[in-house]
């Protein structure tokens, strides 16, 4: 499969989950509003998403899917197979334990989280009881995760990427069918945390059918065994892990700051910078994402072949989509953060009010949308090539410098302050990145790429003048549209982002900065290369 045929399995996979995922946050926001039952709920959900990057997709996979592919490659899918059940058995028992620690532990680590919770009475017991409901969820997302890492590694990405919808669509549910038999003022909050756990043990349950359908099943092995006879394959992955683990420890740093400072901002903190991150993580869910799962096991075997060209040429394809996707993307919810927010929330228990503080924070975020993508796109480099540290430098130094920032900026703009922080953090992580490329001589832009990069953002400022410009036109046209939810003003707004797509394609073509040829070639299967053609036939 084709690295942009790879792309677009996981990115439609993702899509479908993100407009589902919209689905959830618009019902969500219907049901909870910015109130207090909201921040307890983003709070439960948001804690054993904290731990989640440590033991699954954020150091695990990285680590993993390149050994495992290693495996498939030089000995075989028995081999490979021994090799997936012993991490599959060590990360069971691990998790199982570090669950149950936690579900004693969680009155203290909930004030320890969110401080500030304490000043409101019930918000702290409330958010403890969500949590201990919700955070079993990592056990099973974690081992998800890993079954999602053994198919990737197979060249199978479509059912770890429809895997989050399971999520959305059982949160939904859980909305109608668990509320009406849960009797207290915080049913819809208690629907939601049970429906999380329920989609894990799902999630669980579908990837293992696709496990055993791909001919990877695995079971578990004797605990004793599993913990303290740990077989060689683990050890070297737990060896190549530890400093992505120190690096997303790092990482979840940040997100344990941000807690902290925001439950001292007041209520509805949380929840519109909940809101507005989601929105803000579309694009980076749906493009960036998956040109990192996609390009990681291609990267990985270019690499292991001693394919440096190969690997270049694909990093810089992947670029380019990521810089098309990413500036469009930045300009258009710049342009659009309000009425996108209103029409897509603003009903039930969320005010007009919400409304402009979730557009305002969603603003705010969109300034670090290309540097998340750029992120996305040049980490799978250093983790193909086994270098591990690298990102884990990085992310000391962002840790240090988003508390700091959000520390300092939520004095003068509160909860904007600490969207802020974000923003430059991810900006100054990106940059480490490249510079780091750059030096070590590894990864240069190829001409093509260089002559691609100014039209694509030549494009994308085209299209942001029609948005400026429509906009004003709407305004004196029909002078609130873009401050209703109303029916009339959704049509308008489909009507804007529909055209302004088309503009901005057709600024692609006339600035020649995508050819149809380019596109048809990236989407023909790669020649193998000579030496694994001539290692092929040795075997």
């Amino acid at each position: 499969m084709s690295l942009v045929k790879s792309i677009i399995t996981v990115g439609g996979g993702t899509a479908v989950s993100r407009v589902v995922g919209f689905i959830r946050d618009i019902l969500i926001a219907h049901f909870l509003g910015a109130s207090m039952m909201a921040d307890a709920f983003f709070v439960a959900l948001r804690f054993p998403n904290l731990f989640r990057s440590l033991f699954a997709e954020g150091t695990l996979n990285v680590a993993f899917v390149p050994l495992l592919s290693g495996e498939l490659h030089t000995k075989g899918k028995n081999h490979a197979r021994v090799f997936a059940r012993s991490v599959f058995s060590f990360l069971f028992y691990v998790l199982l334990i570090f669950t149950l620690v936690v579900e004693i532990l969680m009155p203290n680590l909930m004030f320890l989280l969110a401080p500030g919770f304490d000043d409101i009475a019930g918000k702290m017991a409330l958010t403890t009881t969500l949590s201990r409901i919700t955070f079993p969820f990592l056990l099973f997302v974690s081992l998800v995760s890993l079954f999602a890492g053994m198919l990737n590694a197979v060249g199978k990405f479509w059912a770890a990427a429809f895997t989050p919808t399971i999520l959305n669509i059982v949160m939904i549910a859980s909305l109608y069918v668990l509320t009406p038999f849960i009797t207290n003022p915080y049913a819809p909050a208690y629907a939601l945390s049970y429906g999380v756990l329920i989609a894990g043990v799902i999630e669980f349950t579908f990837l293992a059918w696709h496990i055993r359908k791909a001919g990877l099943s695995i079971g578990l092995i004797n605990p004793a065994r599993a913990l303290f006879h740990v077989s060689k394959g683990v050890k070297t992955l737990l060896r190549k892990m530890a400093p992505g683990v120190l690096g997303s420890g790092v990482y979840q740093i940040n997100l344990f700051f941000d807690t902290l400072f925001v439950s001292f901002v007041g209520a509805g903190a949380i929840s519109w910078l909940n809101y507005a991150h989601h929105l803000f993580q579309l694009p980076i869910g749906i493009i960036g994402t998956a040109i990192g799962t996609a390009l990681l096991p291609v990267l990985s075997q270019h690499i292991k072949l001693n394919q440096l060209p190969e690997a270049t040429n694909q990093l810089n394809r992947a670029l380019e989509i990521s810089l098309a996707m990413s500036s469009a993307s930045l300009i258009g919810l710049m342009c659009l953060a309000e009425p996108i927010v209103r029409i897509l929330f603003e009903r039930g228990a969320f005010t007009g009010a919400d409304s402009v503080n979730t557009a305002h924070a969603l603003m705010v975020f969109a300034i670090g949308l290309p540097a998340y993508m750029l992120t996305k796109t040049v980490s799978p480099f250093f983790y193909a090539r086994g270098d591990t540290s690298t990102p884990v430098k990085i992310a000391v130094v962002g840790v240090g410098l988003n508390a700091v920032l959000a520390l300092t900026f939520m004095q003068f703009w509160g909860y904007l302050g600490i969207a802020l922080a974000t923003g430059i953090t991810v900006w100054v992580n990106a940059s480490q990145y490249v510079i780091r490329l750059y030096l070590k001589g590894d990864v240069r832009l190829d001409s093509l790429c260089r002559y691609r990069l100014p039209r694509i953002i030549a494009s994308g400022l085209i299209m942001g003048g029609f948005l400026i410009g429509a906009r004003m036109g709407l305004n004196l046209l029909f002078p609130n549209w873009a401050q209703t939810s109303s029916f009339s003003s959704a049509v308008l707004l489909f009507v804007l982002i529909g055209t302004a797509i088309v503009i901005y394609a057709v600024a692609i073509i006339l600035t020649r900065s995508i050819l149809l040829s380019d596109v048809k070639a990236l989407f023909r299967k790669p020649k193998k290369h000579l030496s694994q053609n001539k290692n092929d036939s040795n075997s």
